[in-house]
């Protein structure tokens, strides 16, 4: 049935041939592409590294929904694979830094946190990850189980997993080329990202599980954003999978 939000904006931020002529394509300031937290605990992260010896199609073959985990944790160098894997930068050509994922214009509006549970070597608590320098920066230690599990609408995985990786937008690195047909190229950032996750996990012999129903406010409390000019749009969990998962 037609008349929601959800079919307004998908009407409203279609390309029409005509708009080339009104400047949809113009030159703009793009925002700084990388969030810091100055004056935070900085953890360097090991050189991003893996040890695969799966190929491509075996990788693509394994790729599942994991909801089910043992109590073994991350070692620091899987964990930094991951995150160079799923959004790290991979070259740099003509002073641009690229990433290992594809971004509408090259912008990579997308920021990744942590909420870690079981990471061998990482206190428990709230990090976000800090893209040029591949380390993390503390956002604040303790327990966060119970917490993500309730901002997940309940889900024990979010439990259960060793980390949970929480993915934000900050649109205006989006919007600022892009006005309102941003937020498509948003949503479909994230999904590389967790498509790119969830590979590289499997070849590290990880499970993962996708998680998008969560409550945004929730979420965003946990991490301490505005909700506004930066809310979650998407996380996973990954962790050791037990045989049946």
């Amino acid at each position: 049935m037609l008349g929601g939000v959800g079919d307004t904006f998908q009407q409203d931020t279609k390309y029409h041939r005509d708009q080339r002529e009104k400047g949809l394509f113009e030159r703009v300031t793009i925002p700084e592409p990388y969030k810091e937290y100055p004056g935070s605990n900085r953890i360097k992260l090991p050189t991003p590294g893996s040890k695969s010896v799966l190929t491509l199609d075996e990788v693509l073959r394994q790729r599942k929904s994991v909801r089910r985990f043992t109590k073994q944790p991350l070692t620091l160098e899987q964990l930094s694979y991951l995150l160079w894997a799923s959004n790290g930068v991979q070259r740099i050509e003509r002073g641009h830094e690229f990433r290992t994922v594809p971004s509408a214009g090259a912008l990579y509006p997308v920021e990744t946190y942590l909420v870690v549970h079981n990471v061998e070597g990482l206190a428990p608590g709230v990090y976000h990850y800090a893209i040029r320098e591949h380390a993390l920066e503390e956002i604040r230690t303790g327990d966060c189980r119970r917490e993500i599990t309730l901002a997940a609408l309940g889900q024990r995985v979010c439990a259960d997993a060793a980390v949970v990786f929480v993915w934000t937008a900050i649109f205006n690195r989006s919007k600022c080329k892009y006005r309102q047909r941003a937020y498509r190229y948003v949503y479909l950032d994230a999904g590389h990202i967790g498509h790119s996750l969830a590979l590289s996990a499997v070849s590290l012999g990880l499970g993962s599980c996708k998680v998008g129903a969560l409550f945004d406010d929730d979420v965003n409390q946990i991490l301490d954003v505005d909700g506004v000019e930066e809310s979650v749009v998407y996380m996973s969990v990954v962790g050791h999978p037990t045989d049946t998962a």
